[in-house]
């Protein structure tokens, strides 16, 4: 079942938007060459906890950080710990804040230093696929058009789509139906409604869409190797369209 949320809930669910956009221009800073993603963590961690919030990923299912940080050929759920960020490297970090029983997602995927060209191409398309699917969300649009949209901009692009790992629905619990695939034929899926608030994130790997997870059971890479990106954003299906709620408000 698809949860609409009550403007009550949605004023609960932007300040928790707020918090995780906050903590990513704090992350943006404190990128570079020498620190450690347990650094990274730390920051975040202090920062969302002195909002009145707490991290939506600490314990979730025995996790063990504050926010999920993965490497290069690390597509998601990478563990925060003393690897050291290296000039030419991109960083995938996915961000979740509670605050007062509600949920705010988002990740961004993070060049430190100066990288090369192929990384800043794979960093642009997954971000350019993350807001042609944006584009189309609003009242009575069919679920997978935006997925195929998504998926449109990827492939076009040379890339491959991710299709282990899906975005979701998002409220009281930080994962609700329904689930987003960043592939499908448009035109099919559930329709959008007033109040649905849903996490939509493309994964999206330079070479073969193919993912294993490693022996701690929690972060996955791509298997060929090959480098890869994570964007998402939390939005609010609204009477005229959407509204970003882990975008910083200017």
């Amino acid at each position: 079942m698809i949860i609409c949320k009550s403007e009550v809930e949605l004023g609960f669910m932007r300040e928790a938007g707020r918090i995780v956009a906050e903590t990513h221009r704090l992350m943006a800073q404190s990128i570079k060459p020498g620190i450690t993603t347990r650094e990274l963590d730390a920051i975040a961690e202090q920062f969302i906890r002195s909002q009145g919030a707490s991290p939506s990923f600490k314990g979730y299912n025995g996790f063990s950080g504050s926010i999920c940080v993965s490497v290069n050929e690390e597509l998601v759920h990478g563990i925060p710990g003393n690897r050291v960020l290296n000039e030419g490297d991109i960083i995938s970090i996915d961000i979740g804040a509670e605050y007062r029983g509600y949920h705010g997602d988002s990740a961004w995927t993070y060049g430190v230093g100066q990288i090369s060209e192929e990384a800043q191409r794979l960093l642009d398309v997954t971000e350019r696929s993350l807001y042609a699917g944006l584009e189309l969300v609003r009242p009575d649009e069919r679920l997978y058009t935006i997925s195929h949209a998504i998926q449109r901009v990827i492939e076009d692009a040379g890339f491959s789509v991710v299709r282990e790992y899906v975005g979701h629905g998002i409220g009281a619990s930080l994962h609700e139906e329904p689930q987003i695939p960043n592939y499908g034929s448009p035109n099919r899926g559930p329709r959008l409604k007033p109040g649905m608030v849903l996490a939509i994130e493309p994964m999206v790997v330079i070479g073969e869409r193919y993912v294993k997870t490693l022996a701690d059971n929690w972060t996955v890479v791509t298997v060929d190797g090959t480098w890869c990106a994570h964007f998402e954003h939390t939005v609010a299906v609204t009477p005229d369209g959407c509204e970003i709620l882990t975008r910083l408000q200017e």
